[in-house]
């Protein structure tokens, strides 16, 4: 049995005009999860990503961490919402810079709310795909797995929102449990699922193994 490793994309620049970007920690995340594999022996059959630069250049931080990977393959099903959209199709007035904690934390409510309404076909944000067709595409990149690399090791780069909902879609959580998983995945988090030609099952979530050591403790991150 194979297992995937989904990859949450390091820190990108939130708050910017351009998010699409990591900052010089979320490099460092990278380069490190890239680290700690190499010196324990892993090793990748398969490299799935989005397209987003914050996908390309996590993968090309990994990549030097662990000195080599296979060509990796890019899929558009695995790319991230768009948050900025979603909050637009619920409040029309712009929002102040989220630099406070309060700013911050109404960002994310107002966001956890638009998605809610998305997920229930309440809203259809300007540019985006249906729910429906979003998590379509996530599983399309799921049975791939399953059909193509059963017995492999796979590594996938993309965003919280597709790989919650991979794991929603693996576990059948309802809407509400796949938002709250959405919101705590943490920067270059890894997600795992034992592959088999018939299902994937849910082996760990969101952990940052090579971000455990107190040295390393200053490049945990969430957003």
């Amino acid at each position: 049995m194979g297992t995937l490793y989904l990859v949450r994309h390091g820190q990108a620049s939130f708050g910017a005009d351009d998010y699409d970007q990591l900052s010089p920690l979320g490099r460092q995340q990278a380069v490190r999860l890239g680290e700690y594999w190499r010196e324990r022996g892993q090793r990748f059959d398969a490299v799935l990503l989005g397209t987003l630069r914050r996908h390309v250049q996590t993968l090309d931080g990994i990549a030097e961490g662990l000195q080599g990977l296979p060509e990796p393959i890019s899929l558009p099903g695995l790319n991230e919402y768009d948050s900025h959209a979603l909050i637009r199709a619920i409040h029309t007035e712009p929002l102040q810079k989220p630099d406070t904690p309060e700013l911050y934390r109404h960002h994310f409510r107002l966001l956890c709310d638009a998605i809610a309404q998305w997920m229930a076909g309440v809203i259809s944000p300007q540019g985006m795909p249906s729910w429906e067709d979003f998590s379509a595409g996530v599983r399309t990149v799921l049975d791939r797995v399953r059909h193509n690399h059963a017995g492999q090791n796979v590594l996938l780069v993309s965003s919280g929102g597709p790989i919650s909902t991979a794991v929603g879609d693996v576990l059948g959580t309802a809407p509400e449990v796949t938002i709250a998983l959405n919101m705590r995945i943490r920067n270059s988090a890894v997600t795992e699922f034992s592959v088999s030609p018939k299902r994937l099952m849910l082996q760990t979530f969101n952990t940052l193994p090579h971000l455990n050591e107190a040295q390393h403790a200053g490049l945990v991150t969430h957003a």
